[in-house]
Formats: C-alpha cells, structure tokens, sequence
C-alpha cells in the first residue's frame, strides 16, 4: 500500500518541451532612466532624421497618416509612433496545423527557432557544401523529430531551386514534413502572396479564415543604419494586410552599421524597430507583429560578426527591456561565428542562449545548427546545440508537488555516513528521475574508451542520421499534397514568381 501510495504521489518523469514558459524573471542591464532616455532618443531621431525607405507605398502609407515625406526619408511623428504601439497585439497565437503544435506569442513565453537563412550546409560525412533541395528537406525532418525546436525555419537555403521557384519548395518541404509552424522569406508580393494561398489550401481554410488567425511568419531585416529596402517593407505590408505575423529585426553590428556604443547599438535597432512596427499597423491596425533584436559587436581587427560575447548578452537583455517598456513580446538570437561543432561555437551559442534567457525572449532564433555567422547550418552542431535547448526546456518544467513525504521518509531511512541508492524511492524512481543526456556521455573514462572514444561531434553524427531514419511523417500531413499539388504545379508551369530586389 505505502509502495502504491508513493507512486500515486511520483508520477512517471514527463517530457513537456513544446509549450514552454519561462522560469526566470527576467533581468535588466540598463537602468530604468538609461531605457527610456534610449527610446526617447529613438522617437526624436524618427521625428527629426527620418529612416529612409525606398518602397513607394510605404512611403505612401506614411504620407496619409501625416509623416512627412522627403524624396525616400520619412519622418514619423511620435503620436504616429505610440498610436501604433498601442495598436499591435501584445498576445496572439501562432498556429500549426494541430492544436498541440500552436505557440502563444506574448512576453513569459519561451520559444525556439532554428537556425536560419544559411547558404551552406556541413556535416561530418559529406562535409561542407551548398544548401540544397535534399538539405533543405533533411534539415526540415531534423527541426520537426525534436520537440525543442518549436517553430520551422529555412536553416538549408535550397540554391538548387531557381529562386522564381523557390518559395513553393519551400513552402510545400515544409507542408508534407511537418505539422509545426512555417516560415518564408519576404522576397516581393508575388511570392508571398502565392505562398499564402499555399498555406491556405494546405491548411484547409477560407482567405477570410486564413487572414483571421496567424499561420505563418517572416523575419524583416532592416538595413542598418535606418533604411528599409524594397522587399523588407513590401513584406511588412503584405503579411500585415493578410494577419500575419512579421518579425521587425534590426541587425545591428556595434562597430559595423552601428555605433560601437551599447547605448548607441540599441537606440538604432529601436529605431528601426519602431519604424517597422509603425509601418505594419498603419497597413493594419492590430497585425501581428513582434520587436526583434539581433545585436552583437564586430571584430575590430577582421570586422567579422561576433556572437556569445559580453557585448551580445548585454544587448540582448537590453533589447528585452526596451521590448518590455513597449509591452512587445520580442524576439533575440544566439548562433556563433565558428567554422566548427567545437567548444567555441558551444561556448558561443550557449551564452547566447542563456542571454535569451535572462532578456526573458519570446522568441530565439538561431538557437541551433548556426555555423559562421550563418553562412552554414551545421548537422553535428544542431544536435549538440539541442543538448543545451532541452537543458533550458527542463529548467521551464513545473516543480514537483507532493514529494515532502518521500523526502522526509527519505531521509529519515537513511543513517549518517550512509547513501541513498537502495533508498525506496530511490529504487521507483532511478530509471527516470533526471534529465537523460542524449548527446552528452556521462560515463567514466574506461567506459567511454571502452565504446570507441567518440567525442560529442561524433555522437553527433549517428544521433542525426538516426533521427533522419526515426523521421516519420505527421499523420495529418499525409493529404496535404492532394490539396496543394495543383497549385504548385500550375504556378511553376506559368512561369513562376520572381523576387522582388
């Protein structure tokens, strides 16, 4: 009875990684005074200096909300501004094609993303190449077999596809493969829109269905210092005319396209921040969309990016501060600049992560497999990234109750000097009371040399090609291809989209 009891009070360790919540308060670096001096900086530079946008009607949309337009600049006014940060949802819910895989989007939240936008691909086998058709699908099983990872993202850029064609491989690898939510790049109207309409027919819903709920997002890179090219304000337009969610990501490089100040980093990244959100509830007031940071230092010597360095974690927590003064939920990135799965890109991605974790990010993208900046996704350094991604997912699981009695009883069994091995509930719960390392080897050294001395980037390769042989398709991806076959094959027999530039 006691025996039953204890179990009826010590469930089975249950893995729960795709909802996450954050454990910690977030943390601030900044003063209180120190941020909002920074934002009202950024609200007197978009009133007197303007950003400059090269889009004729976005300038347009600005112009009839009473923004004065100058040749490209456009100076917006800070009741623009704050009307628009009233305006944006500060919660929605981002949908997959079930229940269980939506991701709520608001600040508390804690959400992974993959890498993304890498031209080349490497892994130990067949070393390192361009980014392909097969790539791109391998790398969309990998993020959809592990539960960490919550959001798809283009981690594989697929150059052996014409790029007028490109978006509907994207969007149908992406369909077929997994049941989580995708992305796509805002590359011109003709793209996104056809895209759209892709995901609509996949997911079985209405035009007017699909611009009601959010089913899909993109990343808007501005061009530091305070531009905003063609295609980035072309995409803040179509996805907020269409409900759906834009992610404003100023990459701004202290040193580089930004001041080698924090201070002076952060306040052009809110400025551009700011411009893309005004921008996108001006085209609809209440679209979706979420404060975005990518900020880090450059290398003086090489000017190459940096990235899991004090200045990017100072940045990072920094942009959670600015993103809460607002009440953005708000998305950061990790990543690393090192050419290998080594202990430098570890060291790198993990700072960043645990950055994310402090800034409390909403969203953190290139969490895993970001090679070079981002010039390569790496096989071995996505697995060993997720090592730590489920780290930061047990830190988010509730604490037990009900364990004060088997701690007591415990205790209590146990004589000084003793040791808790044999304890009883030691004994119903050793096979599952702690985090089981998948990539980690915990074993002692004659043991570890005993089943060949692999080091993590070698266990790394056969966890990858396992879970690539594990994949199975999603159930409810299996009729996806009868409703979307059509379009596609209509569309690339017209020719086509191309991208806008």
């Amino acid at each position: 009875m006691a025996r039953r009891a204890r179990r009826q009070i010590s469930p089975p360790r249950a893995l729960r990684y795709r909802q996450l919540q954050h454990p910690f308060a977030p943390q601030s670096y900044f003063s209180e005074d120190h941020i909002q001096a920074i934002h009202n900086q950024a609200l007197h530079l978009l009133e007197d200096k303007g950003i400059k946008i090269l889009l004729p009607e976005a300038r347009k949309i600005f112009a009839r909300a009473g923004a004065r337009v100058a040749d490209d600049m456009v100076f917006i006014g800070r009741d623009t501004v704050s009307a628009a940060i009233a305006s944006a949802p500060k919660s929605f819910t981002l949908k997959g094609a079930t229940v269980d895989r939506d991701q709520q989007y608001e600040l508390g939240v804690q959400i992974f993303g993959p890498a993304g936008g890498c031209p080349n691909v490497t892994d130990a086998i067949r070393g390192r190449r361009p980014g392909s058709a097969e790539a791109f699908i391998e790398a969309t099983k990998l993020q959809h077999h592990f539960d960490v990872i919550h959001l798809l993202g283009p981690s594989a850029e697929p150059q052996d596809i014409p790029t007028h064609e490109r978006h509907y491989f994207m969007m149908e690898a992406q369909l077929l493969h997994s049941d989580k939510p995708p992305s796509i790049y805002a590359r011109g109207w003709a793209q996104t829109l056809e895209a759209f309409e892709i995901l609509a027919l996949a997911r079985g819903v209405s035009d007017t269905e699909f611009k009601n709920d959010v089913w899909i997002k993109t990343v808007i890179n501005t061009n530091s210092p305070r531009l905003i090219d063609m295609p980035m304000a072309q995409g803040i337009i179509d996805f907020a005319r269409h409900g759906q969610m834009t992610i404003i990501t100023p990459f701004c490089l202290a040193g580089a396209m930004a001041p080698i100040t924090l201070s002076g980093a952060l306040t052009l990244q809110h400025v551009e921040s700011l411009a893309g959100i005004t921008l996108a509830q001006l085209t609809r007031k209440g679209a979706p969309v979420s404060y975005g940071g990518f900020a880090s230092n450059v290398n003086m010597k090489s000017g190459s990016p940096a990235f899991g360095t004090p200045e990017h974690v100072k940045l990072t927590i920094g942009t959670g501060q600015l993103a809460r003064l607002i009440g953005f939920p708000f998305r950061v990135a990790a990543g690393s600049a090192s050419n290998l799965a080594d202990a430098q890109g570890a060291n790198e991605n993990t700072m960043g992560l645990w950055a994310a974790s402090q800034a409390g990010a909403t969203l953190t993208l290139h969490s895993a497999g970001w090679l070079e900046g981002g010039l390569s996704f790496g096989y071995e350094k996505f697995i060993n990234d997720l090592e730590a991604l489920q780290t930061f997912a047990e830190l988010a699981q509730p604490v037990e109750d009900g364990t004060q009695d088997l701690a007591l009883a415990s205790l209590n069994s146990v004589e000084p000097g003793g040791h808790f091995f044999d304890a009883v509930d030691t004994m119903e719960r050793y096979t599952d009371a702690f985090y089981e390392p998948f990539v980690a080897d915990l074993d002692n050294f004659g043991a570890w040399e005993d089943r060949g001395a692999m080091s993590s980037m070698q266990r790394a390769t056969g966890i990858w090609q396992q879970a690539l042989r594990d994949y199975k398709t999603p159930e409810i991806c299996n009729n996806v291809a009868s409703r979307i076959s059509d379009y596609i094959e209509k569309h690339r027999d017209a020719g086509g989209a191309e991208i806008l530039s």
